[in-house]
């Protein structure tokens, strides 16, 4: 199955199940998109890539209401889950959409980015961060919530076994494990290291890696 096929079969259940797939749910979505409003200037304009249900999304709202935002995804379902998350609410925008291939009209004071990059091929990933970069403005932020692998062979094992015990300990059924195990084929991880290179090469002025739990990590980058 292709990405957008495989998040669309989980669309209804995404959510409820996000905890038990996340050990570090509330500190990486919350406390760091906390962290990162509390140091920028109020932004006008908000772009989500690969926003899914429109979680990431809802952590910013919560912070930035004024905000125009647009969220875009390959996953029609998954976004149609976020259309009723944000019901009534104009100042929020759907659009089903390949960022890979375009990015949605105009410029963003802010792009944010949770559990989709890693789905790239590192050189998509860089051909992205430079044109998520022409898409902001000088002190513009890019916050990418991803997964990561560690930056060796031996330690990304370690990883990998300690999430997938957790993931058996956490209540999840067989058939979330096994859809779970099928989405991970499609994973093409990098390091933070490797990424944060990637940034650099791309122009960024300023980049940290905010937030890191084994596998989850939180970088933001400054044009």
């Amino acid at each position: 199955m292709t990405i957008e096929e495989q998040f669309n079969l989980i669309a209804q259940e995404y959510d409820g199940n996000r905890r038990k797939f996340i050990p570090c749910f509330d500190d990486f979505y919350e406390s760091t998109t906390k962290l990162i409003v509390a140091n920028i200037d109020t932004p006008r304009r908000v772009l989500d890539l690969g926003a899914g249900t429109g979680l990431l999304s809802n952590y910013w709202y919560k912070e930035c209401p004024s905000a125009e935002y647009v969220l875009v995804d390959i996953a029609d379902e998954m976004l149609e889950i976020s259309k009723k998350r944000f019901a009534g609410i104009d100042r929020v925008q759907h659009k089903v959409l390949d960022y890979t291939r375009e990015l949605p009209e105009g410029n963003f004071d802010a792009i944010i980015s949770a559990l989709s990059i890693h789905h790239l091929k590192d050189a998509q990933k860089e051909e992205l961060f430079k044109r998520i970069y022409n898409k902001l403005p000088a002190g513009g932020v890019l916050a990418n919530y991803d997964q990561f692998c560690a930056g060796t062979a031996n330690m990304n094992k370690w990883f990998d076994l300690y999430w997938e015990q957790q993931l058996l300990a956490s209540g999840l059924t067989e058939r979330d494990i096994e859809l779970w195990k099928e989405r991970r084929k499609l994973d093409k991880e990098c390091s933070v290291e490797a990424q944060m290179e990637m940034l650099y090469r791309c122009n960024f002025s300023e980049i940290k890696c905010l937030y890191s739990y084994h596998k989850f990590s939180v970088i933001v980058a400054i044009r």
